[in-house]
């Protein structure tokens, strides 16, 4: 939102006109009329009020209140004074206190004529505004756009303009809300205001947010935000509209610490108003992170400042995210429920319709879990209204919470109908997210409906519909068409410096020098590379989950063996020879305590030395785990291949490690649905490629030792070994074989990265290969780890490769020695040249290199899994 300002020829009018184009030259200047002696009193106030609006556009408060109640004070006329005061009553709603702004700009209204009533009644909706009375705010907006009109006062429009097309894009109203924003910053750019018409081309990216158009959300706020370092003029609220679109998605960890970084500045900047609007986004955050301790602690304050600020809205809204901390803590009393139906209530009639829609759903989860099922039924039905409207996100809502209705009733056969329409919404709004990694994190949504469904399908009994329900949001993200990368050369450029600044910062390191420049330059281009991918845009499609039968057609004497979480059990769902059965595999932690303990007991037989205790540990974690894993299963394998589909923190599993699996083809996929896409693709027949990355002379030796089983591969070793080179070279090759030192970034898994000459190759970059290897080799460390986001979605190279059409990735899951990993290499390469398929090749390979009674052997071979379709 902005303030007012006219037009004048004098020195102090020309302070005030510059504020808008650029606030220091706008001090510079009227500080220049107030050391003058000719300026009289009307002169004298509008230069304090020039500093006093500049220093608010550089988020200095305290210093604008004192310059602004400084031109109230030496104004000569009633006019002047009156101006002043609105400007006043601009910056207290800043710094929070709306009432006094209120009465400031309302006692100015009287003394205004003509433009000057004009921008008196917009700066009136600006803290009418602020206060949450917005069919008021809009009222008066648009009775300054009609003064403008009749004036012709265009600066006095575009600014009414800007604020109500801002106010409608937060209230989720779509009339008028594009043409007004576009219209305003047109005209702020006609006018020579540049900092105006970024404000306002900032606002278009928060009403594309707010329509759920992510993408060109993001690339808006990306634009802006180098327009804001160009003028340089800070912009610390604009992390609350960052924090808005983030959560969305939702990019959960970034939010958090945009959030937090909001709550530091603006405190450190006496904006009180923003401050209580980040505290309350800091406790959304925290309360969809489940850290619910910070969430109720964060809203109290938030609410206490929103109460003190008399924004009585905005206080139901964070008393909103209390309660529901309090439902996620356990709470199930009548006491509850009334306050979360009448803050659902409060929320509806003050526009606040999408937290009164989650407040309304858990109130009748609440109701159902006490018993009251009509109440219960009568609550999700008026929140399954949301169906028919609103963001992909609201309408999936309303269709949980008519199928959470239709179960209540005992119509599960409805209720499966309503959970499969709302992810067939939410389907269509993840094609539109372009970015691997927007459509990763925004699996979050349909958590709740698939859970639903599987819930409905366990159950009845039925493996099938297990199956079914597993695969319709479990790795989506690889069931769609993948959007390659743009052709921008700010992308190109951006991972260029980081690949430099990359390379620097482990110099530093391994020198044992400080690099805290360093460290700060990586996290800022690792953010605006981010920003840049996300720009994407979508529309590709999506690929239907197969059934049993397209499965078992394809498997033939393999076995499929889908695990599933349903609540806190762990499930599997077995497909052999047609037919599917379902088992319990016992309690989930259980599960994922093991597999922890199984990879440190092979990760320190590789890494710390091989002893016989180190030994009999780790045959005794894989014994157990192994156990709970299979032995349910066990009369149903035989000796058969298996493929398996893990789930969460089973990704990590070194599944050649566990007895069942020793010596047995395993294939490992993220879903049944990429297994059989990827089992089903013809691999390219280009020419092999062996590369060796630095600093691993073992390496160097593995690929030229390869290049004899290999004679008519092209090998990328020393200086030649570029990302640029191999990331070329990759492109329709038939196979890759890469020694190089690796890193899995569990924080962003889109910046894993693989040394190479020049610096590192990071997982985003290998997006832009078009036509994808069939077979690829990681023989670094921790290539095949994964980050595992809501749903199951995979995300580092394993993801990237698979989504882009390669058939098969063999990597490791655990650190493994340079030098014993070659005569692992070798075999494999020989067998797979003989035509033995990759999983049996690997599987061959690693019985014959794990001699009895050498743990590290053993340890080094487990670590290395057949991904994709073996």
């Amino acid at each position: 939102m902005s303030d007012s300002t006219g037009s004048g020829a004098t020195a102090a009018q020309a302070a005030l006109d510059a504020v808008q184009r650029y606030p220091p030259e706008a001090i510079t200047i009227a500080h220049r009329v107030l050391a003058g002696q000719t300026a009289d009193d009307d002169e004298r106030s509008t230069a304090e009020r020039a500093i006093g609006l500049a220093l608010r556009e550089l988020n200095d408060l305290t210093g604008a209140l004192r310059h602004l109640r400084r031109a109230v004070r030496a104004a000569g006329t009633p006019r002047t004074q009156a101006l002043a005061r609105m400007s006043l009553g601009y910056v207290l709603a800043n710094a929070g206190r709306t009432a006094a702004a209120l009465r400031a700009v309302t006692a100015a209204l009287p003394q205004l004529t003509g433009a000057d009533a004009g921008r008196a009644r917009m700066q009136r909706g600006v803290v009418l505004h602020y206060r949450g009375r917005y069919a008021e705010a809009v009222r008066d907006y648009g009775i300054a756009i009609d003064i403008a009109q009749r004036e012709g006062d265009p600066l006095l429009e575009a600014r009414a303009r800007n604020n109500r097309g801002l106010l409608n894009a937060h209230r989720g109203s779509p009339g008028g809300t594009d043409d007004d924003l576009s219209r305003a910053a047109a005209a702020f750019r006609r006018l020579g205001l540049d900092l105006a018409a970024a404000d306002a081309r900032w606002n278009s990216g928060i009403a594309a947010g707010q329509r759920g158009e992510i993408a060109m959300a993001l690339r808006c706020f990306a634009d802006v935000d180098e327009e804001y370092r160009r003028l340089a003029v800070p912009r610390p609220a604009l992390l609350l509209d960052r924090f808005e679109l983030l959560l969305s998605v939702p990019l959960l960890d970034e939010a958090v610490e945009v959030a937090a970084a909001a709550v530091r500045e603006l405190h450190r900047r006496g904006m009180a108003s923003d401050l209580a609007e980040a505290l309350l986004a800091q406790a959304r955050a925290a309360l969809l992170a489940d850290d619910l301790d910070t969430a109720t602690a964060a809203a109290a304050q938030a609410r206490v400042r929103f109460r003190r600020q008399g924004r009585r809205t905005w206080a139901v809204f964070a008393r909103h995210v209390e309660l529901r901390a309090e439902f996620r803590r356990g709470t199930r009393t009548p006491a509850l429920l009334t306050a979360m139906v009448r803050t659902a209530g409060q929320l509806d009639a003050t526009g606040w319709s999408g937290p009164a829609l989650t407040t309304r759903i858990e109130a009748g989860l609440l109701a159902a879990a006490a018993g009251r099922v009509d109440r219960a039924v009568a609550l999700l039905d008026v929140a399954a209204l949301a169906r028919r409207r609103g963001t992909a996100p609201r309408r999936a809502q309303g269709w949980y919470a008519l199928a959470r209705s239709r179960r209540l009733t005992g119509d599960d056969a409805g209720a499966a109908r309503a959970l499969r329409r709302g992810l067939a919404v939410l389907d269509r709004h993840r094609t539109s997210l372009g970015a691997t990694e927007l459509r990763a994190h925004s699996g979050t949504y349909g958590q709740e409906l698939a859970a639903e469904g599987l819930d409905i399908a366990v159950r009845a009994g039925s493996p099938a519909r297990t199956l079914a329900w597993a695969e319709r949001w479990r790795a989506n993200t690889l069931r769609m068409r993948p959007a390659l990368p743009p052709d921008d050369p700010d992308l190109f450029a951006a991972l260029t410096e980081l690949r430099l600044v990359s390379s620097l910062l482990e110099d530093e390191v391994l020198a044992g020098r400080p690099a805290h420049a360093l460290r700060s330059r990586q996290a800022r281009l690792e953010q605006r590379i981010q920003d840049l991918a996300r720009r994407v845009p979508g529309g590709s499609g999506v690929v239907t989950p197969p059934g049993v039968g397209v499965l078992a057609g394809r498997l033939g004497s393999r076995v499929l063996v889908e695990l599933v979480a349903h609540g806190e059990r762990l499930r599997a769902v077995l497909v052999r020879d047609g037919r599917a059965s379902l088992h319990d595999l016992g309690p989930l932690a259980e599960a994922v305590h093991l597999t922890r303990w199984h990879r440190f007991a092979l990760r320190r037989l590789v890494t710390t030395g091989d002893t016989p205790t180190a030994q009999a540990g780790a045959r005794h974690a894989a014994a157990t785990l192994d156990r709970q894993l299979f032995e349910p299963l066990r009369r149903h394998l035989g000796d058969r291949p298996l493929v398996i589909v893990p789930v969460g923190a089973l990704h990590a599993v070194p599944w050649s490690g566990l007895p069942t699996c020793a010596g047995r083809a395993v294939t490992v996929a993220p879903s049944a649905t990429a297994w059989l896409r990827a089992d089903g693709r013809c691999p390219p027949a280009g020419p092999s490629v062996l590369a060796c990355g630095p600093r691993l002379p073992a390496g160097l030796a593995e690929v030229r030792r390869l290049g004899q089983v290999l004679p008519d591969a092209t090998l990328l070793t020393g200086a030649d070994a570029t990302a640029d080179a191999l990331t070329t070279a990759l492109d329709g090759a038939g196979l890759v074989h890469i020694a190089a030192h690796g890193t899995f970034r569990a924080d962003n898994p889109q910046f894993s990265t693989l040394e190479l000459a020049g610096g590192p190759l990071f997982a985003y970059e290998w997006e832009r290969v078009a036509r994808p290897p069939g077979c690829v080799v990681l023989s670094a460390c921790d290539s095949g780890l994964t980050g595992v986001r809501p749903g199951d979605e995979v995300m580092g190279f394993t993801a990237v490769l698979l989504a882009l059409g390669a058939r098969c990735l063999i990597a490791t899951v655990l650190p493994v020695p340079a030098e014993p990993t070659t005569a692992l290499m070798l075999d494999l390469h020989r067998r797979m040249r003989g035509g033995v398929r990759p999983a049996q090749a690997l599987a061959d390979a690693q019985q014959a290199f794990a001699v009895p009674g050498d743990g590290t052997a053993g340890a080094t071979a487990a670590a290395f899994v057949c991904l994709g379709a073996g």
